[in-house]
C-alpha cells in the first residue's frame, strides 16, 4: 500500500479490510512524509505498532 491510499483509509468513515503480517489492523494514524502508519490489532487494540505503509494490504 502506499502513503496516501493509507490516509484515505485512517480518515474514512467506513471501516477497510487491511492486513498487516497477516492479521487485519486498523489505521490510527498516517505519517505520509516517512510512509509509517501507526495501526493496532482488531483482536488486540492495546498492541500498537509504527509500521512501514508498504507492508499493509488492502483486502
Amino acid at each position: 500500500m502506499n502513503a496516501q491510499r493509507a490516509q484515505e483509509i485512517s480518515s474514512s468513515p467506513e471501516m477497510a479490510n487491511v492486513v498487516y503480517d497477516g492479521e487485519p489492523v486498523y489505521i490510527e494514524h498516517v505519517d505520509q512524509q516517512v510512509g509509517v502508519a501507526t495501526i493496532h490489532s482488531l483482536d488486540n487494540p492495546d498492541s500498537i505498532k509504527s509500521v512501514s505503509v508498504t507492508s499493509l494490504e488492502e483486502q
